[in-house]
């Protein structure tokens, strides 16, 4: 059985995507935010990065959400777009290695400037990202399979939309109605099971993506 080590509206929400839309069976665990319970001795054997997701599986414990995602696609190959494969492969990497870590550079600014640089370091990261989002907009424009369910690409971007309007910084810089082509994409993913299911575990309320509100999570805060 595989064992998602989740926090509500964090990075696992995509992982949980793929899993429901696998239909693998698994269980979840609460990493507790609140505690800063993944810096635990307990969750730092599962990954010493102390960062969330981790997926327990029969080959032991799996962190990093791109390296999680690529291992589901090989246990389900419906998670994997119907594309060629190198192309599968350029795009997750850009998710994870490029597009991410400047969304999480929009989330935590603190850690990346000191009071000073802060508005300077997130103008810069903001026109990263958004020159991230319209590539990813191109490519969905042009090749609408490499991110429409149950591809793995498409619930990683999806996870971007909601975050952006969020958690990003500052309030009402992002406009989902600028990528005409991910937004029809998000309403496709709104209308599934997986996003049903992810609503229902992590407190969200209906269009999670194209109209997101802040959760309230039966268990375990959100960012």
């Amino acid at each position: 059985m595989l064992v998602l080590h989740y926090a509500p509206d964090n990075a696992s929400l995509i992982v949980r995507l793929a899993l429901e839309e696998a239909r693998l069976g698994y269980t979840t665990a609460l990493v507790d935010r609140s505690t800063h319970a993944q810096q635990s001795a307990a969750f730092r054997a599962l990954n010493p990065a102390g960062r969330i997701p981790v997926l327990v599986t029969p080959e032991g414990p799996l962190a990093e959400t791109g390296a999680i995602l690529l291992w589901l696609s090989e246990q389900a190959p419906q998670l994997a777009p119907a594309v060629p494969r190198g192309l599968f492969l350029q795009w997750l990497f850009f998710l994870s290695n490029t597009a991410h870590p400047e969304m999480r550079a929009l989330f935590y600014p603190h850690l990346y400037a000191d009071e000073a640089g802060r508005e300077t370091h997130l103008a810069h990261t903001r026109t990263r990202f958004t020159a991230a989002l319209r590539l990813i907009e191109a490519a969905c424009a042009e090749r609408p399979a490499l991110f429409a369910a149950p591809s793995v690409l498409g619930a990683y971007v999806v996870a971007f939309l909601r975050w952006s309007v969020l958690y990003a910084r500052p309030e009402g810089w992002f406009a989902l109605a600028d990528y005409p082509a991910v937004a029809a994409m998000a309403r496709d993913w709104e209308g599934r099971n997986s996003v049903a299911a992810l609503c229902r575990a992590e407190g969200m309320a209906p269009a999670p993506f194209t109209a997101p509100a802040p959760p309230d999570p039966p268990e375990g805060v959100a960012l």
